[in-house]
């Protein structure tokens, strides 16, 4: 993700980043120059058409399909950023309830059983790194924290890795609980942020596997394609050879601001605008390993 100071405003116009649509656009945008120079010069040079031909009428055309066009554009991007901030907040919670659940068990576990707190030191975070693989369709095995009693042979890398963990967790708590070392009371009081594990996790797959509906992303698509390529036998009788950057403009906002919510409403990848999935889960193994 993108770390940047949102005041200075004036400076990201002179900014560019491995991620910026200009770059994505470029050659597409030279051909679209190309088509709109070679409209005007058929209309203009070729056929010499008058400037009060019929033709103008696209303007009104084009005026009122720019209006719609915006409409839809507005709802996809607002669709996108919707399931951005939704999987931001879902990582927020698993901040929180990996915080409080250490905190908890930090209160709750003897200082002398190490053995326990170390377990807990270094599964909590190792969901949140699980997770953030598992959500890349990954596993990274050098993340994953092992101890003496816990090894590579109790994760199997072909299953889902998640929920061995957080199956793990619950089954180190039930036996905390049958050997005396947590009461009742206690379990109960850590049950919630252990079940938030797996909502968050089901959660997060959802965004994941639930992508816009094809027919609706395929037909805005298409809508902007066509809007792009008649354009410039809208308006070349009104702009002459200005057309030809106008339309290159055009196209550039439109597509950019489809390819803007591609890339967001996916946000769990490693884009530069894609959630910080890699530093949250690092803050929460530094902020375990200091409570537990």
């Amino acid at each position: 993700m993108v770390q940047y100071n949102p005041k200075e405003w004036f400076s990201f116009i002179f900014q560019f980043h491995r991620a910026d649509t200009f770059r994505k656009l470029t050659p597409t945008m030279i051909s679209v120059a190309v088509y709109a120079a070679l409209v005007a010069y058929l209309d203009l040079e070729y056929f010499k058409i008058p400037p009060d031909s019929k033709l103008k009428s696209l303007n009104n055309m084009h005026s009122l399909l720019g209006l719609v066009l915006s409409l839809l554009l507005v709802f996809r991007t607002n669709t996108a950023y919707d399931r951005w901030w939704e999987g931001r907040k879902l990582w927020g919670a698993l901040v929180n309830n990996s915080r409080n659940l250490a905190i908890k068990l930090d209160a709750m576990l003897p200082d002398e059983d190490e053995n326990n707190r170390l377990f807990f030191r270094r599964m909590i975070p190792n969901f949140a790194f699980v997770l953030k693989n598992h959500l890349r369709k990954e596993f990274v095995a050098e993340e994953f924290e092992y101890f003496p009693q816990f090894d590579a042979k109790h994760i199997k890398a072909d299953a889902h890795i998640p929920n061995q963990v957080n199956s793990y967790l619950i089954q180190k708590a039930m036996h905390l609980h049958s050997t005396n070392v947590l009461s009742t009371e206690q379990i109960w009081l850590i049950n919630k942020e252990l079940s938030s594990f797996a909502d968050i996790c089901g959660a997060c797959e959802r965004i994941r596997n639930t992508p816009i509906p094809f027919s609706y992303s395929s037909f805005i698509k298409k809508f902007i394609f066509f809007y792009t390529m008649t354009l410039p036998w809208g308006y070349v009788l009104t702009m002459g050879y200005w057309m030809v950057p106008v339309s290159v403009f055009v196209f550039y906002v439109l597509v950019s601001l489809e390819l803007i919510a591609e890339e967001i409403e996916s946000p769990f990848e490693k884009d530069v605008n894609d959630l910080p999935t890699d530093q949250i889960a690092k803050g929460i193994r530094s902020a375990v390993r200091e409570l537990i």
